[in-house]
């Protein structure tokens, strides 16, 4: 069981944000980082690799993003290993997005939720990511668990990856596009908060989509640093929104390693880049 949270997800984060800085960095042990960093792709090399930059991070950035798959390839080992990263994290007090991406309908949607907001569950987190595309009203059952226990939600709106546009861009029956109508029910969940807990997956470099941002809540923004993006792009793409922007990197901090002090600073590094975005 996880430490406790105490208050809503939005209002922790641009707390660990304002004390901490905006960046948060991704915990992404796949096959080619485990090797750079000398270690066995295996279930013990990957203890090795996702504690280390737990531990050399979390006391240090606001947040930190374990990519699940990652954990997951490995077996219930490498699940024992997310739980460990997911608790050492918090105890450091470092906000855990866990990057899952569930996307599901009725009971099965409420087990996810329940897996990754429950305080009872190993893997309560803060946060996690969820796919809409089941229609915005199947992310009821994690919007409900997220209220319940002052956990947030990113919800997948405008990714930057080439087949992104092919769902996210089409137009709906209203005649918005599919991710617009995902900004617009966020806008709807964290409407009255200065601090919505209900955030968007939004990518550094999507490019033009027409859309406003601003959700009143926090926009997970992936694809700075190693995938291209820049301060100067999340400033084009977000406009007067860039102050809600979490950016995410994670292998341009994680190839710093395996020496804790060169891990902090590269993740000091990119969050003095993007700490003017904060106000």
């Amino acid at each position: 069981m996880t430490a406790p949270t105490a208050g809503p997800f939005g209002a922790r984060l641009a707390d660990a944000v304002a004390a901490r800085g905006p960046v948060c960095v991704g915990v992404d042990p796949h096959a080619a980082l485990l090797d750079a960093w000398g270690l066995p792709d295996d279930p013990a090399g990957l203890e090795r690799f996702a504690l280390s930059a737990t531990e050399a991070l979390a006391p240090h950035v606001a947040a930190l993003k374990p990519q699940s798959a990652f954990f997951e390839r490995h077996g219930s080992r490498g699940v024992a290993v997310l739980e460990r990263v997911v608790a050492t994290a918090r105890e450091a007090g470092c906000l855990v997005v866990l990057d899952v991406k569930r996307g599901d309908i009725g009971s099965t949607s409420q087990a996810y939720a329940d897996a990754y907001l429950d305080p009872r569950s190993p893997l309560a987190s803060d946060a996690v990511t969820v796919s809409p595309y089941l229609g915005t009203g199947s992310l009821d059952p994690f919007v409900t668990t997220a209220r319940a226990h002052g956990a947030g939600l990113f919800v997948l709106a405008f990714t930057s990856n080439p087949e992104g546009p092919q769902f996210q861009s089409a137009t709906t029956a209203r005649g918005r596009s599919v991710g617009g109508e995902v900004l617009d029910h966020l806008r709807a969940l964290n409407a009255g908060e200065e601090h919505g807990s209900f955030g968007a997956v939004v990518g550094a470099t999507v490019g033009e989509t027409g859309e406003t941002y601003d959700v009143g809540g926090p926009l997970l923004v992936p694809g700075v640093g190693a995938q291209g993006g820049t301060v100067d792009d999340v400033r084009r793409v977000f406009g007067a929104a860039a102050h809600r922007v979490v950016p995410s990197t994670s292998r341009e901090v994680l190839a710093a390693g395996p020496d804790p002090a060169a891990l902090r600073d590269a993740a000091a590094r990119t969050n003095d880049a993007f700490a003017g975005l904060v106000r």
